[in-house]
């Protein structure tokens, strides 16, 4: 059987998903959690496009040991050498390299002609040739480049040094048939074809990012580019959850392997819907809450009897859990520590004892301590690294059928200023917000809210996302808390303290070019 490559995303088309901001610890977790999941390349950001995905490149690329880490560069000497710089210290350093080649983005974008353009991918391959053993080239929308031109420049970087050839559907246009007679055009018109692995790399804007890969798969191609849940630009780029079991579970079909950890899948879809925001849709394939759920009484009826009746995908298979581990206030440290571990989360012993204060004062409201419930203090704990911004000291919220929503919230700044407002709205949450407003001093606009509850029960944790937009700066956020509008206070907070978090990196950024 053909072995197929996983070409992970996430952390930088998925990133560009609108509203999408992860710091570099969110990145490194997720790598740590693709590095799990087994795929075979990460590719961890776009080295040259700023000083944060620099960092967050490196230091991924020098963590990750048993995956190959890749970065993505225009075909330019300087981002070349930024690539160079961030990915020298991986286990294996490629370089993802890219120009477009269709008529319409020669013309209007890179204002080049043909030749202009075949002889920047060479010399760009030939260069970077010089640092990477493995260079991947990619025709940016190859989809809607003329064939002949499209074989000409490929056979052109082939003999130049690239090692893998990547045609993108980069704006979703192609249908299933018409990619996978691309990649026949291709091994039929280049004549040194056979020295490079094909990848396919897919959007979704019409709905077929999936099935364009599934298609490639079966014409040739031996590597897959995709995000977690799907995520990106647009509609998003092809799921790779979707791709991975569809090639097992039709094993018989597409006849091919891969090396991926099936068992990581889901963790690895909560991971990066958590800390991304992106909320995954309760009927999504494979990962989606209601996935593997059986309302109809036949079907009901039927696994019952016999679970393949109805299930061609078991739950177990993607590591859905068939019961949930139980801690309750009773329980100790170690043995908090021991689930930690078990749920996949690194902790340091400092931030195992910062959750395990927090563990027991949820455990005093709380009967029962899930997974879910203790992912969501896990979250908290690990990823709010904002300390030096604002935190929540206390809010209270007045609320009547026939009284004005009245808010009042004390914040506290990195220097343990304190902050104090208050504010009215048409809802009690309204009224948290436009104090919240005040508080920051700036106009916000609030995009996106939405609340769900973390479990069952009356008692259960309520989690909460928000979108905003400060100026020119869009970021999500997101708090937990047992109290909705507690939730809601410090997602909105989070939010915040990212775009400032931002502001300071632009303001370093331009202190940097001035000096």
């Amino acid at each position: 059987m053909r072995n197929i490559k996983f070409f992970d995303t996430t952390l930088r088309d998925g990133e560009q998903s609108a509203g999408v901001n992860l710091n570099l610890q969110e990145k490194l977790e997720i790598a740590r959690q693709l590095e799990r999941l087994r795929v075979d390349i990460i590719e961890a950001g776009f080295p040259a496009s700023s000083k944060g995905d620099f960092e967050a490149v490196k230091q991924i690329a020098e963590t990750v040991r048993t995956c190959s880490v890749t970065g993505l560069s225009r075909s330019v000497r300087s981002d070349i050498d930024a690539a160079w710089e961030a990915l020298k210290g991986g286990a294996e350093p490629r370089l993802h390299l890219f120009i477009a080649t269709s008529p319409i983005h020669m013309v209007h974008k890179l204002r080049m002609t043909p030749e202009q353009v075949i002889e920047a991918a060479v010399e760009a391959v030939k260069y970077a040739k010089r640092f990477f053993p493995i260079v991947q080239w990619s025709a940016e929308d190859a989809c809607r480049s003329e064939l002949p031109f499209l074989a000409k420049i490929v056979a052109e970087v082939i003999k130049a040094g690239a090692s893998v050839i990547n045609i993108p559907d980069t704006v979703g246009y192609i249908t299933p048939k018409e990619y996978g007679e691309i990649f026949l055009y291709l091994q039929n018109n280049v004549p040194n074809i056979e020295n490079v692995s094909l990848s396919a790399h897919c959007h979704d804007d019409l709905g077929m990012a999936v099935v364009n890969s599934l298609s490639a798969i079966e014409h040739g191609a031996t590597q897959v580019e995709c995000t977690i849940n799907g995520i990106g630009e647009r509609a998003g780029n092809a799921a790779l959850e979707e791709i991975a079991v569809a090639l097992h579970i039709r094993k018989d079909y597409y006849q091919v392997e891969t090396r991926l950890n099936l068992q990581e899948i889901k963790r690895t879809s909560n991971l990066v819907s958590k800390l991304t925001g992106v909320v995954v849709p309760p009927n999504k394939a494979v990962v989606g809450k209601n996935a593997f759920a059986h309302e109809s009484g036949i079907h009901q009826d039927g696994v019952l009897k016999e679970k393949t009746t109805y299930e061609i995908i078991s739950p177990e298979l993607v590591g859905v859990p068939s019961n949930s581990m139980v801690l309750g206030k009773h329980s100790g440290r170690h043995a908090l520590r021991n689930r930690v571990e078990e749920l996949g989360y690194t902790l340091s012993d400092e931030e195992i004892n910062q959750l395990f204060v927090r563990f027991k004062e949820l455990a005093d409201k709380k009967k029962d301590i899930t997974d879910d419930d203790l992912i969501a203090l896990i979250f908290e704990e690990k990823f709010d690294h904002f300390k030096d911004f604002y935190q929540l000291s206390s809010i209270q919220v007045q609320y009547g059928t026939n009284q004005i929503p009245t808010a009042v919230v004390v914040l506290k700044d990195g220097k343990g200023n304190e902050i104090q407002e208050a504010a009215t709205g048409a809802g009690s949450v309204e009224a948290l917000y436009n104090t919240l407003e005040r508080c920051f001093q700036t106009e916000v606009t609030l995009l996106d809210y939405r609340i769900e509850s973390v479990g069952g029960g009356r008692d259960a944790l309520a989690q909460v996302f928000v979108k905003v937009r400060v100026h020119d700066i869009e970021t999500s956020g997101r708090g937990t808390a047992q109290d909705v509008l507690e939730a809601s206070a410090k997602a909105y907070i989070n939010a915040m303290n990212r775009v400032f978090m931002i502001e300071a990196m632009r303001a370093e950024n331009e202190k940097v070019a001035t000096s």
